[in-house]
């Protein structure tokens, strides 16, 4: 999906979150947190360097894919499944970030650097979006074969596809051809 289609982004440090769960790409098969050099190339795309380890990994795409559910549930205008507050609150404690205090209010801030600071930082974006109301716009597409991560920028928050053109196209054929073999 990468090399395809670039995903609508997301507005502030909730492009960061797109971004995170964007490092698989379930349909290419790449895993950009699978190992240390996938680890290096990804996190230097995205201003995050520091080493990291077998374990920082692994805690990393556990963090991942509990985002992409939660992303998913969005289609629904679902609440942040329990799971995700888990792993988000689990990743404010392992990361270290600060509470601060701002002119809009608490804040947490990343602190330090490489995977820590990655979690802290998607652990941030998450409670910013969760409070200003744009992390319901955060979605991963419907397409089982994708779950691209995706911002919705529609007026009635109603999109599904990352790509009208590819997945949305894929599924409405699909549709299409069930509808002719079921009405024969």
């Amino acid at each position: 999906m990468a090399d395809t289609v670039v995903a609508p982004r997301a507005p502030g440090a909730l492009e960061l979150v797109r971004a995170f769960v964007n490092s698989l790409d379930i349909e290419d098969g790449v895993d950009s947190l699978l190992d240390a050099d996938g680890w290096g190339r990804w996190s230097t795309e995205v201003g995050c360097q520091g080493a990291a380890t077998d374990a920082d990994l692994a805690r990393l795409r556990e963090l991942r894919e509990t985002l992409r559910v939660a992303l998913l549930a969005n289609h629904d205008r679902a609440p942040l499944p329990e799971e995700a507050r888990v792993a988000v609150a689990d990743a404010i404690d392992w990361s270290g970030a600060r509470t601060t205090v701002t002119e809009a209010g608490l804040a947490l801030e990343p602190v330090g650097g490489g995977p820590r600071w990655l979690a802290g930082a998607v652990a941030a974006a998450v409670a910013a979006a969760l409070g200003d109301g744009t992390w319901s716009r955060l979605k991963a597409c419907r397409d089982d074969a994708c779950h691209w991560a995706f911002y919705d920028h529609s007026r009635s928050r109603t999109g599904q596809w990352c790509s009208m053109e590819i997945c949305g196209n894929r599924n409405k054929q699909l549709r299409w051809r069930e509808r002719q073999v079921g009405g024969n």
